[in-house]
């Protein structure tokens, strides 16, 4: 299964927290990790093996949403700081609109994100 990750600045860190919580179930289920460049810098400094695309503002969401609408990508963990203006949020909202277009789980804070890798590893239902 093909997660992507993404954060915005002021959540990389939360970002990088999170998958460390998750390492267990990430290998279990034999999870393959994209990442916007950004985010994905971060994260393979904490040993996650992870494919890197373009930095966000650069076209990187844009290309994962791409992924979304080939049905390469099954979910999507993107940690969204509401509070600060991104140049790139037309990306942003194309990204989320393919999720909700091809049903595509899509989770922009860690409770919801949690909910889904405890679905994903059979703790829920």
């Amino acid at each position: 299964m093909e997660i992507a990750i993404i954060a915005h600045d002021g959540k990389k860190a939360e970002m990088v927290q999170f998958l460390n919580e998750q390492r267990d179930i990430l290998q279990r289920n034999e999870i393959t990790l994209v990442s916007t460049g950004t985010t994905g810098s971060k994260v393979e400094k904490a040993r996650f093996q992870v494919t890197k695309f373009f930095s966000g503002p650069l076209g990187g969401d844009a290309q994962i949403a791409s992924r979304v609408a080939e049905g390469k990508c099954e979910m999507v963990v993107f940690f969204r700081d509401p509070l600060e203006k991104h140049p790139h949020e037309p990306d942003i909202f194309m990204l989320m609109r393919m999720c909700d277009v091809y049903d595509v789980p899509l989770a922009t804070n860690p409770a919801t994100a949690s909910l889904l890798f405890a679905a994903l590893d059979g703790k829920l239902g």
